[in-house]
């Protein structure tokens, strides 16, 4: 028996309701993309909301239940957990619907990162990770190319989980693997985010070349996403700015600015879900913070932070955009 995960058991009791997603989204009150990566069980609602969702569904306690249980445990059902363990002892016999699930784990715990952090996530993720590479050892055939993908994003994930961690050497090194996955598979999509992370333990080491480097390299990989070149443009400025290449800053942030309108018209990538027109704005906050102007920095910062879902509010990685903003308050 197929077991219902939390965001189909929402979507569910919406449509039994009658009610569209802008209407739902307004009740409770979040944005409408917030509730429908909930229902695609692309991310996971706080306590919070996910009560005033039970509480407007008349779900009688329904959804409450289904978030008592960790995403990883109903994102797959039993017969195919059995499938995932036969494979991993038998790894030459993968199959597409083996690597869906593996990649249907990992992008569970992508989303709990948001909302436990990383040390929370660390264990399970390295364990993920050790699998999958065991198991791209001795594939062979017409899904080798996919589950090399899905190890190009677990090792990329581990980077990123050291990284909020400061274990920057490690996550250097995941990283760096993480890329030449992404280019075995043809990733580019992939291939850009490690780079991107690699330039976020640059920035975090205050290393305005290696800023400059690893987000031109983001922006420059053949196949990113222009969701992703948007943040890398805007992130590869605030480096100029650091190093005090204001015009070099400026024309990066104009060509981020002229990207951002055709971005906002495609989805972000499903591995890099938080790639929203808004999010953008942190980027550009800490860029124009990096130039010295206070109240464009404070305005974009303020705007990218009030409008992240709510279960990102508190994620770590948001305590430099909030560092960022008291910054720019304070020299305005």
């Amino acid at each position: 028996m197929v077991e219902t995960s939390f965001g189909q058991l929402l979507k569910g009791l919406r449509e039994q309701l009658g009610l569209s997603q802008p209407e739902l989204a307004r009740e409770v009150p979040i944005s409408q993309s917030s509730l429908s990566r909930y229902e695609s069980d692309r991310q996971v609602p706080t306590a919070k909301v996910t009560a005033r969702l039970d509480d407007l569904l008349a779900a009688e306690g329904a959804l409450i239940r289904a978030m008592q249980h960790p995403p990883s445990a109903h994102i797959i059902n039993p017969d195919d957990r059995d499938r995932v363990a036969h494979h991993i002892a038998y790894p030459s016999r993968v199959d597409a619907t083996t690597v869906r699930a593996l990649a249907d784990i990992l992008a569970a715990q992508r989303r709990l990162d948001d909302t436990l952090g990383p040390h929370a996530m660390i264990p399970p993720t390295m364990a993920q990770m050790k699998t999958v590479l065991g198991m791209v050892k001795h594939v062979r055939g017409p899904h080798r190319q996919a589950l090399v993908e899905v190890a190009a994003e677990s090792v990329q994930f581990a980077g990123w989980l050291h990284a909020e961690v400061r274990r920057d050497r490690e996550a250097m090194r995941y990283l760096a693997e993480a890329e030449s996955l992404a280019d075995e598979a043809g990733n580019g999509v992939l291939a850009a985010q490690a780079a991107n992370f690699r330039g976020y333990v640059a920035r975090q080491n205050r290393n305005p070349r290696g800023i400059v480097r690893w987000f031109m390299a983001e922006y420059l990989t053949p196949g990113a996403h222009i969701a992703q070149r948007v943040g890398a443009a805007a992130q590869a400025a605030h480096g100029y700015a650091m190093l005090g290449a204001r015009d070099q800053a400026l024309r990066l942030l104009d060509t981020a600015g002229n990207l951002i309108d055709v971005a906002a018209r495609e989805e972000p990538p499903e591995t890099a879900y938080w790639l929203t027109p808004t999010f953008h704005r942190l980027n550009f906050g800490i860029a124009h913070l990096a130039l010295q102007d206070y109240r464009t920095a404070a305005d974009h910062l303020t705007a990218g932070l009030s409008a992240l879902p709510e279960d990102q509010q508190a994620a770590e990685w948001t305590g430099e955009y909030r560092a960022a903003l008291e910054r720019a308050r304070d020299a305005s």
